[in-house]
């Protein structure tokens, strides 16, 4: 359908220019929309901060045409795993077996570079404008658009621009969501910690200094992180982290003295330089509102969470993901912007259960009590250790659901993906797919073929592409052959012949037989029905 700008500055407004900023901006101009980015700095943030992608995002950031500065900037990460006081593993997170997506399940990445190569690439697209050293100041609403005033630092001007939607992807203190007067449900984690960031000197590595390659040392007399810090230009950056104890200030923690006593058992001042080193309060906040009108909060304005699964940044882009897709059936007029209500009905209840399982990984090594410190010991080395839960899924919004109003089967999951061979060419599954569709991944052809009339004109009404997976040995040119084995095998073990996948890569719904597959569509059909 034709844009309708309705003489608008922009489609979207964004406040604030971090990563999760950067990407959001990435993803609405690809689809062919104006963006307008306010930033209060001058300048992009030079210093780290997140160090981890997880296998969700390197798709998505390959599906969205980002993978050539995704590889350049990230490396798989080693075994991550726990030790005690006496280096006893207490419990061991296996990175590099590989994921659902295709992959390790987790890279390293070192975020300043990250971001120059993401503000480099927003700097080559048309349709994005950033204004730096503009500060937001307030905003207005009608039930047209959106009126954002900011005022440009230098001049001391004010201004105000006006688009669809405005997105508050302005961080922590975010001040879209103080002027909303959204407020946040606190779940309970406050820990303070010391963030050190340190580049080893040339041809040094961590094996030289014999480091952890990554875990936590869960010594009760000084709780520390050490990972990596991802590599730029050719160097290797290391991450400490040191939880401040009961007896210690946080004044006393960002003293310089005593940083390098912290980092005196790893590393030795000649061996490489530090970074940066900055004390964060570590805490567990989810807000309770998302959206209000035609403003929505993602990233850490959204929700904050503590940092041992390497969540934070990860989840912001899981936000703009999902929103970007609904924003843009919105805007061109293919749904109604109910469509934007399912972002909060997805969102807060799975980055809710991101934050608490990072909160049971905080448990474990947050224990300054040495009595406290040998019972975690005793329970995580006995027969029957604690497990973490698996990793959420989806368990609201638009996803088939059973007459309980619970996700159906599979729908919530994430859908498999690998490398494929199509017409004669290899790479990605993503690559050879228009990613702004629904998706119906086939392993079976005589399903499609069993089906009626009316569901047949579903799939082309509802513009879903579809996908026949096969086995590499017999695929025929027009299908794709499944050289990993990656997306077969999961269907196979899950007993399904379809997966119905959303533009976000989540599986709305699968099915093992024709009529199974017909409801399955005509669900989606009523869903979206009832958004436009």
């Amino acid at each position: 359908m034709k844009k309708d700008y309705q003489q608008t500055d922009f489609d979207i407004i964004q406040i604030g220019y971090g990563p999760v900023s950067k990407v959001s901006a990435l993803l609405l101009e690809r689809m062919g929309w104006k963006v307008g980015i306010f930033e209060r700095w001058g300048e992009v943030f030079p210093l780290p901060r997140a160090v981890c992608i997880d296998h969700e995002v390197f798709r998505m950031l390959h599906a969205a045409g980002l993978g050539p500065i995704v590889d350049k900037v990230t490396s798989v990460a080693p075994q991550y795993k726990w030790f005690n006081a006496d280096w006893q593993e207490l419990l061991s997170i296996d990175w590099p077996k590989g994921s659902i997506s295709g992959g390790s399940e987790v890279n390293f990445v070192h975020q300043p570079t990250l971001e120059k190569e993401l503000d480099a690439e927003v700097k080559r697209r048309n349709n994005i404008t950033v204004f730096f050293e503009h500060e937001f100041l307030k905003m207005s609403q009608t039930s047209e658009n959106v009126s954002a005033t900011v005022k440009d630092m230098v001049s001391g001007k004010t201004k105000s621009y006006t688009a669809k939607y405005l997105l508050g992807i302005d961080g922590a203190n975010s001040t879209v969501r103080e002027q909303l007067g959204i407020t946040r449900t606190d779940l309970g984690f406050d820990a303070d910690w010391l963030v050190v960031d340190y580049v080893l000197n040339d041809g040094l590595t961590a094996n030289d200094l014999e480091l952890v390659p990554c875990g936590q040392y869960c010594n009760p007399e000084r709780p520390t992180t050490i990972v990596p810090g991802g590599y730029a230009e050719g160097k290797e950056y290391r991450r400490w982290e040191f939880m401040r104890l009961p007896h210690e200030t946080k004044e006393e923690m960002v003293e310089l003295e005593k940083v390098n006593n912290l980092l005196e058992e790893w590393i030795k001042p000649e061996q490489g330089q530090l970074i940066r080193h900055s004390l964060y309060s570590f805490r567990s906040l989810v807000t309770d509102k998302w959206r209000q009108g035609r403003v929505l909060l993602a990233g850490d304005a959204a929700h904050l969470i503590p940092p041992f699964m390497g969540q934070g940044m990860c989840s912001g882009m899981r936000d703009v993901w999902n929103l970007s897709w609904k924003l843009d059936r919105v805007l061109r007029k293919e749904a109604t912007d109910v469509l934007l209500d399912s972002y909060e009905a997805e969102r807060k209840p799975h980055i809710t259960e991101v934050v608490k399982l990072s909160m049971f990984l905080g448990s474990i090594i947050c224990i300054p009590d040495k009595a406290e410190a040998a019972k975690r010991d005793a329970e995580f080395l006995s027969e029957n250790p604690p497990k973490m839960r698996p990793f959420p899924k989806l368990t609201d919004g638009i996803i088939a659901k059973d007459s309980d109003d619970q996700p159906l089967g599979l729908a919530g999951q994430l859908s498999p993906h690998g490398v494929v061979r199509h017409q004669r060419r290899t790479g990605r599954l993503d690559l050879f797919t228009n990613n702004d569709n629904f998706k119906l991944i086939v392993s079976n052809s005589s399903v499609i073929s069993a089906l009626s009339n009316e569901a047949i004109n579903k799939i082309s009404l509802l513009n879903i592409d579809v996908i026949k997976i096969a086995e590499r040995s017999n695929a025929t040119d027009e299908e794709y052959a499944d050289t990993q084995g990656q997306i077969l095998s999961f269907m196979k073990s899950n007993n399904v012949e379809t997966l119905l996948v959303r533009p976000d890569h989540y599986i709305f719904g699968a099915s093992s037989q024709p009529d199974e597959l017909d409801d399955l569509l005509s669900q989606l059909e009523y869903q979206l029905e009832e958004l436009t």
